[in-house]
């Protein structure tokens, strides 16, 4: 199965935070499924690293890629299709990162694992 993080389980992961699900750790750590990152993700963690909110997420707004692939995850860049499905998305929910993850797990049928609730309005398949 192919998996994308949410920015949260990805940080999560990388930094042994016991906030992580057992359902989340157990499908991250499985080496049948293949975990991806999204480039979404390393925008969301440089910004918020850059501005004082992730002051713990150095590694990975510093060199995103190559802290994904010592995890053994595979990078996921956000294509046109995807960036113009995020903005089209309908809802109330504005966070564009996560409108971004959205798009890019309904394009290519992956689950995502989150803890955001809001996701399962969108028809997303989720695991938490």
């Amino acid at each position: 199965m192919r998996r994308l993080l949410d920015t949260h389980a990805l940080i999560w992961w990388v930094t042994d935070d016991q906030a992580l699900s057992k359902a989340a750790y157990g499908a991250i750590d499985d080496p049948k499924n293949e975990v991806l990152a999204s480039a979404a993700s390393a925008w969301e963690i440089a910004t918020k690293h850059r501005i004082g909110k992730l002051p713990h997420a150095g590694p990975l707004a510093t060199d995103f890629g190559a802290s994904i692939a010592a995890e053994g995850f595979t990078g996921l860049p956000i294509s046109v299709r995807e960036a113009e499905a995020a903005g089209r998305l309908p809802g109330p929910h504005r966070d564009p990162f996560d409108r971004m993850l959205i798009a890019q797990a309904l394009a290519d049928s992956l689950t995502l694992i989150s803890n955001e609730r809001v996701f399962d309005r969108y028809g997303v398949a989720r695991l938490w």
